[in-house]
């Protein structure tokens, strides 16, 4: 039996200046952060560019259940998390406790 997943989309932005560094830590990702996202059934995750107005658009599915749901709802208090985003926050625009600002997308289209 396969689990279904949910698909999450939402946009950020960087500041100016800041889009090769952006890659680049991404690149080099911390392995810790990525068997959190794991952990939180994060099991496809992309961020795309829009290098005209700097904003982010992140599009990432998570794994159905009630173990994955409690572990995604807690991903933003683990340690690791809180360090990401203290690394991050010199490059694009973060809420007073370093958290990016994020909308939430609406889908509005899904083609198989």
């Amino acid at each position: 039996m396969t689990s279904s997943s949910s698909t999450h989309a939402f946009k950020m932005k960087l500041k100016p200046g800041h889009v090769a560094e952006y890659k680049k830590r991404h690149d080099e990702l911390w392995p810790e952060l990525a068997e959190a996202l794991r952990g939180a059934g994060i099991h496809d995750y992309s961020i795309f560019l829009d290098e005209e107005t700097l904003t982010l658009f992140a599009v990432l599915k998570r794994r159905s259940g009630a173990e994955f749901a409690a572990a995604f709802d807690t991903l933003a208090e683990l340690p690791v998390m809180r360090r990401w985003w203290d690394f991050m926050a010199p490059l694009m625009e973060v809420e007073p406790n370093n958290k990016p600002l994020q909308q939430a997308l609406p889908s509005m289209f899904h083609f198989e």
